[in-house]
């Protein structure tokens, strides 16, 4: 960034870094600790959905690469569409593989992005649960290069716990970049994965 961009205010876009995601296994157990949440053993990747053959073509490349590990029930990533009109390629594993469900997340946006849908990428989640059956979902935003947690209520209205976002964003600041900016921490209702 030279100093005419920063004279006009211009700032360089944050370069997605997908090795965050390694980091998700060890916030689990921070997670575990200081709120009771253990995986769900799903997760998903959201994107603006993409037509057309060479996105086939991309989804088939994933497919064959998640396929090689036969440690897994059912298809490796199964492609869906939520209500608002966006994709998502969840994985499912059991509960205790974290470390693979993040390794699948991770593969998945790489290909996304080899094969030229980066700029579609929007977020990816990783879903936890308590003992109780509250749900929560770590949101790892892609353009920003950060996570922030997601607390839908369970009684099933599109409202948020915000007191529990902000106990999971406290437990997770030494694990975890979390976003600063709240008004980014959007909500993802009906995510697969969640």
């Amino acid at each position: 960034m030279g100093l005419l961009d920063i004279l006009l205010g211009r700032t360089k876009p944050v370069v997605a870094d997908l090795d965050r995601l390694f980091a998700l296994p060890s916030a689990a157990v921070t997670l575990e600790a200081a709120a009771g949440f253990t995986p769900t053993g799903q997760g998903a990747v959201c994107f603006a959905t993409v037509e057309g053959a060479a996105f086939e073509q991309s989804h088939r490349e994933v497919q064959a690469l998640l396929d090689a590990d036969t440690d897994r029930d059912g298809p490796p990533v199964e492609l869906r569409q939520d209500d608002y009109g966006y994709s998502w390629l969840v994985s499912r594993r059991a509960p205790d593989q974290l470390s693979a469900l993040v390794n699948d997340l991770h593969a998945v946006n790489s290909q996304m992005e080899v094969n030229g849908f980066g700029p579609q990428l929007l977020c990816s989640l990783a879903g936890f649960e308590d003992p109780s059956g509250r749900r929560l979902a770590l949101v790892y935003l892609y353009k920003r290069g950060t996570f922030y947690p997601f607390a839908p209520l369970p009684d099933g209205t599109q409202r948020r716990d915000n007191a529990l976002e902000l106990q999971v964003r406290a437990a997770l600041s030494g694990d975890l970049r979390i976003e600063q900016d709240l008004s980014r921490w959007f909500p993802v209702w009906g995510a697969p994965g969640l």
